[in-house]
């Protein structure tokens, strides 16, 4: 009988033992049972499916039924069921030991790639294995829901399931990364964020996605990434409510943020009188806050904080008391809010500046 090329290895023994156990009645030995799942296990490192290695071990036993004939179909089925058992237990243990030897290099890359700590040339190498060119710029989308999520959660599964049937094989990396969803996406393919977004907020409960601006090479990757995690922080300061932030849309803050030491000056010299307020600073503050979220419409501000339009107005006029800057004034009022930012960026008044 002609064996396929390269399956013999994984069949010898097999007839002997075979023979052995039908001859004597006995079970296999721990020793051949042992062998067995070595084998099964080299065939599955080998890149050999179980399938094609039962229909041969299958095949083999048939050959060599007509001398097994005395020992009865019982004792033959059951040595065969013993046989082909341990072969599969060891070809299955090899591909669970493949399988996590692949998500630990995938996991590996994936921390390497997000915080830039390999060398950029076997970075680049290692991600064409994960479909990632580049030669082409990246965007970063991050997903955060109200609990942490991994790689095994069914919000991550059903994304993973809803953009492969969408998008096909296109250049996408969808992992999670410290309890957060995160998508590379090529720069050019909005539309592949935007889907991301769409169902990663459905899918986390109404969680909040942060989308970086697309940058060039590993190291954009990487700067992607950082620019929505800093988006992601910047709505939990300013209470964004947005449930897609983009990062192209805040780059003021960090530009406000910049010069720490002077947006500490500018809050304490004009915010800091609000501290002589009766009940403390923290009312006035919302009060500036929802003035300039309302587009200095006192109507709707008052609304927003359930005050009557004459209390919301008295309490604009304690401000100027206090201050010296008019709210309604447009000369006061940039000044005014650019402190309203950098208080709520440098968590003023909770924490002293």
């Amino acid at each position: 009988m002609t064996r396929p090329e390269g399956l013999d290895a994984y069949l010898e023994g097999y007839t002997r033992i075979l023979a052995d156990v039908c001859a004597t009645g006995r079970r296999l030995t721990r020793d051949e049972l042992e062998a067995l799942r070595g084998q099964g296990e080299r065939a599955a490192e080998a890149g050999h499916g179980l399938r094609t290695l039962v229909r041969r071990h299958l095949a083999e036993t048939r050959a060599f039924a007509p001398s097994l004939a005395t020992a009865g179909v019982d004792l033959v089925l059951a040595a065969v069921e013993q046989a082909v058992d341990a072969f599969a237990e060891g070809h299955e243990r090899a591909q669970k030991l493949a399988m996590r030897q692949e998500e630990a290099d995938r996991r590996e890359f994936i921390d390497d790639l997000l915080y830039g700590r390999s060398d950029l040339g076997r970075l680049a190498e290692r991600a064409e294995r994960y479909g990632l060119l580049f030669s082409r710029a990246h965007a970063v989308a991050v997903a955060q829901g109200a609990r942490p999520v991994d790689d095994t959660h069914p919000a991550t599964r059903h994304i993973e399931t809803s953009m492969l049937g969408r998008f096909g094989d296109r250049r996408i990396l969808l992992t999670t990364k410290d309890g957060r969803l995160v998508c590379v996406a090529p720069g050019d393919q909005d539309d592949v964020l935007a889907f991301f977004a769409k169902h990663a907020y459905a899918a986390t409960d109404g969680g909040r996605v942060a989308v970086g601006r697309p940058h060039p090479g590993a190291g954009g990757v990487v700067h992607s990434y950082e620019e929505a995690l800093n988006a992601l922080e910047l709505a939990d300061r300013l209470d964004i409510r947005e449930p897609v932030l983009r990062a192209a849309d805040l780059l003021v803050y960090p530009v406000l943020t910049r010069d720490r030491q002077a947006m500490a000056d500018l809050v304490r010299d004009t915010l800091g009188p609000l501290k002589a307020a009766r009940g403390g600073p923290q009312p006035l503050l919302d009060t500036l806050t929802a003035y300039f979220d309302a587009g200095c419409t006192a109507a709707e501000a008052a609304r927003r904080l359930s005050l009557s339009v004459r209390a919301f107005t008295y309490r604009l006029a304690r401000i100027h008391k206090l201050t010296g800057a008019d709210p309604a004034d447009p000369a006061h009022r940039y000044t005014l809010q650019t402190a309203v930012i950098g208080a709520r960026l440098l968590g003023w008044p909770d924490t002293e500046v």
